[in-house]
């Protein structure tokens, strides 16, 4: 049968993060983009768990490695992203993938 979605299930807040892969890495100046149906210009954002700051602007170029997170009024808080600082990491396309895609992989050093 059908199926209709509650208003509440989809006020979906998400993280963009550009260039487009995961684990991002912070010598990539990985820029966040926080997205959503909340309201725009009131982007409240958390690192590692914890309040960071309340600002205007719905995106920023990360400085610092650990997991972020945002949110704005109206919507649930985002999927967490992590930003890694190591060395060597193999990357994959940070959208969602099905088992019988084909993947591009970069082993980045």
């Amino acid at each position: 049968g059908w199926c209709p979605l509650s208003p509440a299930a989809t006020q979906t807040t998400q993280l963009l993060v550009e260039p487009p892969w995961t684990p991002a890495v912070l010598w990539d100046r990985v820029t966040l983009t926080c997205q959503g149906s909340g309201t725009p210009g009131a982007t409240t954002w958390y690192k590692d768990g914890q309040h960071c700051w309340q600002e205007g602007l719905d995106h920023f170029i990360a400085t610092k490695s650990g997991t972020y997170q945002c949110d704005r009024p109206g919507t649930r808080l985002s999927p967490s992203v992590s930003i890694l600082n190591d060395r060597l990491v193999l990357q994959v396309p940070a959208w969602a993938l099905l088992e019988e895609d084909k993947v591009t992989l970069r082993c980045r050093v």
